[in-house]
């Protein structure tokens, strides 16, 4: 049962192991923790997928375990790593039926970097097609042996789904750390790590953070090296008010100045002044992209991106800076944390940019905005999932390309005699000399060898019968439209044009 009084440390000083979850995507790293834990973590998030980084803190034989969630999809690498370089062990979750994936390597190349200790959790072992021993070979390939295979890597075979070898994940953890003699000191100023922050439209900057030595209390004064917080409330991770928070404890933090930026440390202080030296006065909640210099004949899709959290911002800049590029330039004119607001709409306006939003509101005042600016037709586009998001993007990026138009030559038709020419059209009898001819074709007339012209074929008739298609050695009668009269002899080349859609790769 997870409980909300706030972690103490004893006399030796050590201190609750900090556990960063990593894998690949939708290998069971969300449900793992809510086996654990017993929360509905995977249903609060959209898609089932976590998009944003998590601490969760819970207890098992009287002893407490920090968690740090970490999303998997290939966007979120910065904060996969900035996970790990808060965590004391690394439990790499790979599902034991589709083996070691591509974020599978990243997560291992990641927690090796770092030098943390890695327990392997083989999971989905309650499905029949799982295969342990297959994957136990896998992981050896990229260097990780376990130690039912004679190396010294820890593994345990689990299910988040009937809690097969949870018990078992959680003692293995607890003696890790035992081993490891993780430890912290209780009268140094409180210092930690923000692994999260965001800007909330009602409560202000708020950053999660993972206390490593000290003790945090309500009322401090604390700096990152580009904010300041004098703390107006402490929250667990749950949500729920504490006086003080210790080592390894995962807490949300209210009272910041600005969003203090992802991965910075913070350290406790005195005095505001003496905070204000430690800091470096940086813009937190914008973050002003590179200028991007494109040449006059390329074209060119400008956005506007607002996000919830800056975890978000920073994956989805990087992602979206890798969208192919050769034929469309993707620029990103602003980049900022928080709701939709009516300056981004007039932005948008001015520059006829949308606005792509993941995971924020558009606020109260841009209802208003928009009555004003509906005429000029600014659109906002928001998402709760990072893979849709991505592929609007593309989307508006492909409308921007001009279609490849690909002609296919049908057939050709000898003109034999003119029936009737009135205006810009013709009644032309004439016979299929190569190929086939269809009804709505294009036409080039040809006289002699060179081009007198071009048209269109109306109607077709065989026999005074209504034709849809004609083939080589078929007499017809053809009622052409185009601006070149037809003389007996010329040859009508016909053909189609297709417009085919091009993508941007």
């Amino acid at each position: 049962m997870v409980k909300n009084q706030p972690q103490k440390i004893n006399n030796s000083n050590t201190r609750p192991p900090v556990v960063v979850v990593l894998g690949h995507v939708d290998h069971g790293k969300s449900s793992i923790l809510e086996a654990i834990k017993d929360l509905k973590i995977t249903a609060k998030e959209s898609g089932g997928i976590t998009q944003h980084i998590g601490a969760y803190e819970i207890e098992h034989h009287g002893k407490k375990i920090t968690f740090i969630d970490t999303p998997g999809h290939e966007a979120f690498s910065a904060i996969r790593s900035r996970g790990t370089q808060v965590a004391d062990i690394a439990i790499l979750v790979v599902d034991a039926c589709d083996g070691v994936q591509n974020q599978t390597k990243e997560a291992i190349t990641i927690a090796k970097k770092t030098g943390i200790p890695i327990i392997v959790a083989l999971n989905k072992m309650d499905k029949p097609e799982a295969y342990p021993e297959r994957v136990k070979k896998q992981l050896a390939d990229v260097d990780i042996i376990v130690e039912s295979i004679g190396g010294k890597i820890p593994s345990v075979e689990v299910s988040a789904k009937t809690k097969q070898g949870i018990n078992e994940l959680l003692e293995l953890i607890l003696l890790v750390a035992e081993m490891e003699q993780i430890r912290a000191s209780v009268k140094t100023p409180a210092e930690g790590t923000v692994i999260e922050s965001y800007l909330d439209s009602f409560r202000g900057p708020i950053a999660t953070v993972i206390l490593k030595n000290g003790i945090l209390q309500r009322k401090s004064i604390i700096g990152t090296h580009s904010a300041i917080a004098k703390i107006k409330n402490l929250e667990d991770f749950q949500g729920k008010t504490i006086e003080e928070a210790h080592p390894s404890q995962p807490v949300i933090v209210l009272g910041f100045e600005k969003v203090p930026l992802l991965g910075e440390k913070f350290k406790s202080f005195s005095a505001v002044e003496d905070a204000l030296v430690y800091i470096e006065k940086i813009d937190l909640r914008k973050r002003v992209p590179s200028v991007v210099f494109v040449e006059a004949d390329k074209k060119v899709l400008n956005i506007i991106l607002k996000t919830d959290v800056l975890g978000s911002l920073e994956a989805l800049e990087e992602v979206l800076k890798n969208l192919p590029q050769e034929k469309v330039i993707l620029r990103i004119l602003k980049a900022e944390v928080g709701d939709v607001n009516e300056s981004d709409v007039k932005l948008a306006e001015m520059a006829k940019a949308p606005i792509v939003g993941f995971r924020v509101k558009n606020a109260s005042v841009v209802v208003s905005a928009m009555k004003k600016y509906k005429e000029k037709k600014v659109k906002i586009k928001t998402f709760d999932v990072i893979y849709d998001l991505i592929q609007e993007v593309r989307q508006m990026m492909e409308k921007i390309l001009s279609p490849e138009i690909i002609r296919k030559d049908l057939g050709k038709v000898k003109a034999l005699i003119i029936f009737k020419t009135q205006k810009n059209r013709q009644i032309i009898g004439g016979k299929v000399i190569e190929g086939e001819i269809r009804k709505g074709a294009d036409i080039e007339v040809f006289r002699g060898e060179e081009k007198a012209g071009k048209g269109r074929l109306i109607n077709l008739q065989r026999n005074k019968k209504d034709a849809e298609k004609l083939i080589k050695g078929d007499e017809c009668g053809i009622l052409y439209e185009g601006s070149t009269k037809i003389q007996e002899g010329d040859i009508l080349v016909m053909y189609k044009e297709e417009r085919i859609k091009t993508g941007l790769e």
